[in-house]
């Protein structure tokens, strides 16, 4: 249960927000796909009477402060009563609220059976009293502790309706009956001290003598001690001393039973009471309950509570209206004024539609006969649409004021291009024969009313407005009727502009009966009823739909008819999406069709509404359509693929529905309920999943919204928590799986610039490296000193030693962290599972550019930091996936560090395993490669021979698939096994033994490779065994179709296409290779004031060569100066002295541990 008190000290601090809570109730076990519950819109109050808590601080100047709690079915909202502001509301309860309560900080209500379904709460100091649904028991329990502490059994002919605990009376409570007599109860000790029979409380006159006596429906207690009054369900009201059992007064309200009571309290002894009739009465008790004032039709409905607040002339009154209402009294005798009230719709709307395009308000009308504009943002401004100085008026003729209103709305259409300017809005109303404008910027009724007498011929009969639309200027609004008128008006001026015509009913149409006329066919011809109407965007089109199934299409500016477009069955509404130009139109056959207005036809069908459309609506970039119908379902259309994507059912039919310009709310109204609710679109804050769904089976019973989540932290709260409630994440079908196959090998999906940056990283830093290092330009001071003498001279000031050295000092702690520190990519390869595939290694690797992997691989300097290098390169390729990556990451690794792995045998079987995992993804790869040719052989084979018109494609596509796979085995297989490794042998001062010196030679720290890589060797790279390769691939092929006189043939012939073939992919390589040399070099460019001037690096790097020197270089061998030998033979000396003396060192360290080993 929940609660609010009815009386507070004036120690009690002010009410403070309190947190969310999620109660145990009934929720719903799953949402939609696409909406979600958000929140209630216009709700104020319910037949539940409110409560009203005062509070006074201490040192306010401002008076007390007023706190109204009310009911708004299963939750309660708080107001403040100066301005009924909304302060907060409260969370659900399990079950419908029935009565209300307050008690210092706490809301106390009843609510349903759960815990037993109360129809009264009482809160009498630390105990809380309730009476049954059944009247016949009355419990007590015990607030603090929360224990049932007494259960009050009523005699057999007393059925409890009402309590109050009287002042001063310390545990005694009054318990009023049906019956129409008063019980005094003790609740301590559980005994009943006095009866108060119906003869003494009221008077029964000679009317009600046969009939049974009238409940006691209200009471309240006076300012004066033992004085209470009392109100019964005959509309007699009495003022009753309790402890003298004597009756005061007597008042009587006609037509209507008493609701509430209330004693003014500031002094003037004036009693108010309410009615079920809607009207308020005022009375003088010191003229003997004389009548004051009657305010007929205070509320549209039943008061269901009045109170005065205490020590001001402020009267506040709720009612079944929706609304709550605050009165002000000048002085004692003089009328009532209405002071502020907060309202709603007090009937269900049956139409709602957003206005404007920022999507903070709602044009909502109702059967209540109004037309309001709810705020999405704020309660407070929302308001009612004037109809004129109704009030007034319905008081001197003494009718309810809902009479005077116009008939309810039926069509709403508006365009705020000119609301500046001139009426906005424009409105049909329920068998009304012209329209109405209405203006948002003055809250009220517009100039114009568009009858459609005006313009027709004289005798023609005039029917009622039916359809309504403006124009997206602002400039026309144009009405249709039942019989077939349609009419422009000017919305400035309210002069006719234009008539359209819709002509006779078409052959096709005229023989079809129409659902809801019994007219012949000639009256039918004659008057055609118009269901809907709508303009394009830019004033070309006015688009018309009739009874008859037709959808006319006119010229706005000639007003003749264009095309009338023949539905299989009657149109009962259209709503047209200017954006877009579709046109959805609302069938009798359950069908909502969508109409192209370029091409006037229909382009989709939705179907599968079990009831009749009530109302759709686009959403703002016209991919959906949402609909509802009798069968209580809200229906969600993809228009693209015209299936259906979302559907949920409500607990009450939805009549209405809007989507919002921003697209983050769905707005619906209801047949059993007098708000709006909004549905939050899950697609703005969350992955939907867009597949079709079946209406059969996939429809799930979602409850309303409730009135939480109006404060905006709880509104992000609540967008911040949608997710897809009961439903896995949807697998995305269009994104690329990280491995196609087992047996398929994967790329990384990289440009593969960025592999071949890093396998040539040290030629182009080579190339982009300066002659001279910058110069860091001297800082000027901002006074420059001078020397002493005629002229003038400045004094240049050499940098401090101190200065310097504290730098130093500084770096030298730099390098110090830095060397302590461990970067991402050495965490990642330490925290990966050795059985894994690394993927989170990779990944990470994959980002980084070649400059950084190249620094990263230089940090790799212990030994467990190789082996963990090498495991992770054999699982990658063991997993097939990244396969040039990790060729690159193979490559450079071993080229940093291939002395570290030729001086420590402890390595050896990781690089064997390496080795042999490698072998074996390099065979596979040659296979998919032979695999590949003969597909694509076999395709251009196939190609070619139905260019040809042969008859035998097939056999040629085997035959060339065959040959393409053998040649392409034979050449890989070869080059790969045979020649490259014989020529790295056998050649042995040609570029061949680049690898191999460069894994043997011994480096120290900071020295650079003996031997540069220029240009000419990477143009030759594997240009010989391309060729050794493509000439026996070549012989080999031929001589086996032709015998030995094709052997050379083939071989000069295959041998000169795979040399130019070679030559253009190293070309290539090259290109690209300048071109990521130069972008490297642009972006790393100094300062002009620092840079010292470089030349062009080909001239520098690569010296012009003679005829003779680029002949052997082509057969392999390179001419070495005497520098360059002299430098080799300089390495080869520091590895064998560094080797000796590593074996002494071992030598040693042996006999040491000999010698340890021989001591006692």
């Amino acid at each position: 249960m929940a609660v609010v008190a009815a009386e507070a000290g004036p120690s009690s601090p002010p009410p403070r927000k309190r947190a969310r809570v999620d109660h145990g109730g009934p929720q719903k076990a799953s949402q939609p796909r696409l909406f979600a519950p958000f929140r209630a819109l216009g709700l104020i109050t319910n037949d539940v009477p409110f409560v009203m808590q005062t509070r006074s601080h201490k040192g306010a100047t401002d008076g007390p402060r007023i706190h109204l709690v009310t009911c708004l079915g299963r939750s309660w909202a708080m107001w403040e009563g100066g301005k009924i502001g909304l302060l907060f509301v409260g969370p659900d309860a399990p079950e419908r609220i029935t009565c209300l309560a307050m008690e210092g900080n706490s809301v106390w209500a009843a609510s349903g059976p759960h815990v037993i379904q109360y129809i009264r709460v009482l809160v009498l100091g630390s105990q809380l009293l309730a009476l049954t649904e059944d009247g016949t028991r009355m419990l007590v329990w015990n607030v603090d502790s929360g224990e049932l502490a007494a259960n009050v059994q009523f005699d057999s002919d007393f059925v409890a309706t009402t309590m109050l605990h009287p002042s001063t009376y310390l545990n005694k409570v009054l318990v009023g009956s049906s019956q129409g007599n008063m019980q005094l109860w003790n609740i301590k000790t559980q005994t009943k001290i006095h009866t108060f029979s119906f003869s003494s409380l009221a008077t029964k006159s000679t009317k009600q003598v046969n009939q049974p006596p009238a409940a006691i429906t209200a009471l309240v207690q006076s300012p004066a001690i033992d004085v209470v009054g009392i109100g019964f369900s005959s509309g007699e009201i009495s003022v009753y001393d309790v402890r003298a059992d004597e009756r005061l007064m007597k008042m009587t309200m006609q037509d209507g039973a008493i609701r509430s009571l209330s004693f003014r309290s500031d002094g003037q002894p004036i009693l108010a009471s309410a009615s079920t009739n809607g009207h308020i009465a005022l009375w003088d008790l010191n003229s003997g309950g004389q009548l004051l004032h009657l305010m007929r039709g205070a509320h549209d409905g039943a008061v269901t509570a009045v109170e005065w607040v205490p020590g001001q002339p402020l009267l506040i009154s709720s009612g079944d209206d929706n609304s709550i209402k605050q009165w002000f009294f000048e002085s004692p005798t003089a009328p009532p004024r209405l002071l502020k009230f907060r309202s709603g719709h007090h009937a269900p709307p049956h139409l709602i539609r957003y206005y404007g395009d920022d999507g903070k308000q709602l044009l909502t009308a109702s059967t209540d006969r109004s037309l309001r504009c709810t705020s999405v943002v704020r309660d407070s401004r929302s308001f009612e649409m004037s109809q004129g100085h109704l009030a007034k008026k319905a008081t001197s003729l003494s009718i309810p004021l809902t009479s005077l209103k116009f008939p309810p709305v039926i069509a709403i259409a508006y365009s705020t291009t000119r609301a500046k300017d001139w009426d906005d809005i424009l409105t049909g109303h329920a068998e009304e024969t012209f329209a109405r404008t209405w203006t948002t910027k003055d809250k009220k009724l517009g100039k114009h009313v568009f009858g459609f007498g005006d313009g027709g011929k004289k005798g023609a009969p005039v029917g009622a407005v039916t359809a309504v639309c403006v124009s997206a200027c602002g400039n026309f609004g144009l009405t249709a009727s039942s019989t077939g008128a349609v009419y422009m008006y000017n919305m400035q001026s309210g002069i006719l502009r234009k008539t359209f015509s819709v002509g006779a009913c078409p052959p096709e149409a005229a023989s079809r009966p129409s659902p809801s006329s019994t007219t012949t066919s000639k009256k039918k011809s004659q008057e055609r009823c118009m269901t809907g109407l709508a303009t394009d965007a830019l004033n070309s089109v006015v688009i018309a739909s009739t009874l008859d199934g037709t959808v006319n299409f006119f010229d706005f500016h000639t007003a003749k008819s264009e095309k009338t477009l023949v539905l299989p069955c009657s149109a009962l509404s259209i709503a047209l999406h200017r954006d877009s130009g579709l046109l959805a139109v609302v069938c009798d056959d359950r069908v909502v069709r969508l109409v192209d207005i370029e091409t006037r036809i229909v382009v989709r069908e939705l179907r599968g509404h079990r009831g009749r459309v009530l109302d759709l609506t686009f959403s703002p970039d016209s991919r959906w359509l949402v609909t509802t119908s009798l069968d209580s379902i809200i229906r969600t259309f993809d228009i693209p693929t015209g299936r259906l994507i979302d559907a949920f059912r409500t607990p009450s039919v939805a009549t209405s529905v809007a989507f919002s310009p921003t697209n983050d709310f769905l707005a619906t109204s209801h047949t059993d309920s007098v708000g709006v609710y909004l549905w939050a679109n899950r697609a703005q804050y969350s992955d939907v999943t867009f597949l079709s769904v079946s209406d059969e089976e996939n429809v799930m019973n979602v409850s309303l919204p409730s009135m939480q989540g109006t404060a905006e932290d709880e509104a992000l709260e609540a967008l911040s928590s949608l997710t897809l409630v009961g439903q896995e994440k949807p697998t995305d079908v269009f994104l690329m799986p990280p491995h196609l196959d087992g047996d398929l090998v994967t790329l990384s999906l990289l440009p593969r610039s960025r592999w071949q940056t890093l396998l040539n990283f040290e030629v182009i830093q080579q190339r982009n490296k300066p002659k001279e290092p910058p110069k860091e330009p001297e800082k000027a001071p901002f006074f420059l000193p001078t020397l002493p003498g005629v002229e003038e001279r400045f004094t240049i000031q050499e940098p401090q030693i101190q200065e310097a050295e504290k730098s130093k000092t500084q770096t030298k702690r730099l390098q110090k962290a830095a060397a302590v520190s461990e970067s991402t990519f050495h965490k990642k390869l330490a925290a990966a599972d050795p059985d894994s595939d690394y993927e989170d290694f990779f990944a990470y690797a994959k980002t980084l550019s070649p400059a950084a992997m190249d620094l990263e691989l230089r940090s790799l300097v212990t030994l467990d930091d190789f082996r963990m290098f090498l495991a992770a390169l054999t699982s990658r390729l063991k997993s097939h996936r990244d396969f040039e990556a990790v060729q690159t990451f193979q490559s450079v690794f071993l080229r940093m560090h291939g002395d570290v792995f030729v001086s420590n045998p402890e390595l050896q079987q990781e690089v064997e395993t390496l080795r042999a995992v490698q072998r074996k993804e390099s065979e596979k790869l040659l296979e998919l490669l032979a695999s590949s040719m003969a597909v694509a052989t076999g395709t251009l084979a196939g190609a070619y021979g139905l260019l040809k018109g042969s008859s035998q494609v097939g056999l040629m596509i085997t035959i060339a698939g065959l040959n393409g796979g053998v040649a392409g085995a034979t050449f890989f297989s070869f080059r790969e096994y045979v020649a490259s490794p014989i020529l790295l042998t056998a050649l042995s001062d040609t570029h061949y033994s680049r690898r191999i010196r460069e894994l043997r030679e011994q480096r120290k720290e900071g020295t650079q490779p003996g031997e540069k890589l220029s240009w000419w060797d990477m143009r030759l790279n594997k240009v010989p065994d391309t060729a050794a390769s493509g000439a026996f691939t070549g012989g080999v092929l031929n001589a086996w179709k032709r015998g030995r006189p094709g052997i050379v043939p083939g071989m000069v012939t295959a041998g000169l296409v795979c040399t130019m073939v070679q030559l253009l992919y190293n070309e290539l390589g090259v290109a690209r290779i300048k071109y990521v040399s130069r972008k490297l070099q642009a972006s790393q460019a100094p300062t002009p004031a620092s840079a010292p001037p470089q030349h062009p690096p080909d001239h520098d790097f690569e010296p012009p060569r003679s005829v003779s020197e680029r002949i052997f270089s082509m057969l392999g061998w390179h001419k070495v100066s005497d520098d360059d030998y002299l430098a080799k033979l300089k390495l080869k000396r520091e590895m064998y002295l560094r080797r000796i003396a590593e074996l002494e060192q071992e030598k040693q360290e042996a006999e040491q541990q000999e010698g340890t080993r021989d001591r006692p």
